[in-house]
């Protein structure tokens, strides 16, 4: 199937009133944009489906990151969907997911699918790193860094317990070397 350009320009008139009416925090306006809102947010396996959903969803992540901004980067149109790419960003002012703030901010890439059924948006697909975004915070560190390593071998369970029990069984055989 060939869109339209009509049907094409539709879509795209959509997408960029989405992306600019969640930065107005404009939020009955991002949800008319929408058939049926619904949210899928692939890194954290959260759906948010219907208006009351995604509004819960609105406010939970704008009152944890009051100042979180899209932009636009590329827009592709496909016979079903909208595939963009964009940068999110914003600082960690408030609780988000049990997390407590930090006032560090994040900037980070991010994909969406949206999909669509004829010109009526349907669903909005996410795909992005929340290793990233958790890293930018200080919540998450790189392993692969200094830093990381020691924060990995302090926080983990069984690092700890092996490490404490080696420790243990040297001192019984009387051997301090590690």
């Amino acid at each position: 199937m060939s869109l339209s350009q009509d049907l094409r320009a539709r879509r795209e008139a959509i997408i960029r009133e989405h992306f600019e009416s969640e930065n107005r925090h404009d939020f009955e306006a991002t949800l008319a944009t929408f058939h049926h809102p619904r949210y899928e947010l692939i890194a954290t396996h959260d759906v948010h489906d219907g208006p009351a959903a995604v509004m819960r969803y609105f406010k939970q992540t704008r009152s944890a990151f009051p100042d979180q901004r899209n932009r636009l980067l590329t827009m592709h149109v496909a016979d079903d969907a909208v595939i963009t790419e964009f940068e999110l960003s914003g600082t960690h002012l408030g609780n988000y997911r049990g997390l407590p703030p930090t006032g560090r901010s994040f900037t980070t890439r991010m994909i969406a699918v949206f999909q669509f059924e004829g010109e009526r948006l349907v669903c909005e697909r996410v795909y992005f790193d929340a290793a990233d975004i958790l890293r930018q915070l200080g919540i998450a560190h790189d392993p692969l860094t200094l830093k990381g390593r020691l924060a990995t071998a302090l926080n983990h369970p069984l690092t700890v317990g092996g490490a404490f029990l080696r420790q243990a069984l040297r001192r019984v055989r009387g051997d301090d070397r590690r």
